[in-house]
């Protein structure tokens, strides 16, 4: 059984990224990591259950560059829908998909991401 997921995110400006996400998410940094080159991870709890872990793209190109271009397509499950709307200033008009409301957002950098509102009766609840 999987107990956590972590998802490796490429940037150009870690720490403002990782303001991103502490800003709209009430995220947390939970380990900064020194990498070779000068260049650091940051690693950022979104739950207990779910952490991205930020990398800057020249560290990528140098040292994998095979994965480069995989931005991960992210949607996050939330009860806090209508705040989090508030919040993000990039936050798209809500639609509904399957009578679900939902919204994307980019992060700084242009990423685009999706926030659904979690539904109790729609198996979600593990």
């Amino acid at each position: 059984m999987i107990n956590k997921v972590r998802i490796m995110i490429y940037g150009d400006d870690i720490d403002k990224l990782s303001e991103f996400w502490i800003f709209n998410f009430n995220a947390e940094v939970i380990e900064t990591i020194d990498l070779p080159g000068g260049y650091i991870n940051k690693v950022i709890a979104l739950s207990p259950t779910l952490e991205l872990s930020l990398f800057n793209k020249e560290f990528i190109k140098k040292y994998s560059p095979e994965v480069l271009d995989a931005v991960p397509s992210l949607m996050l499950y939330t009860n806090e829908f209508d705040e989090l709307h508030n919040r993000i200033k990039t936050a798209s008009d809500i639609m509904e998909i399957d009578g679900i409301p939902t919204f994307n957002f980019s992060d700084p950098e242009g990423n685009y991401f999706v926030v659904t509102k979690q539904q109790h009766d729609k198996g979600l609840d593990y």
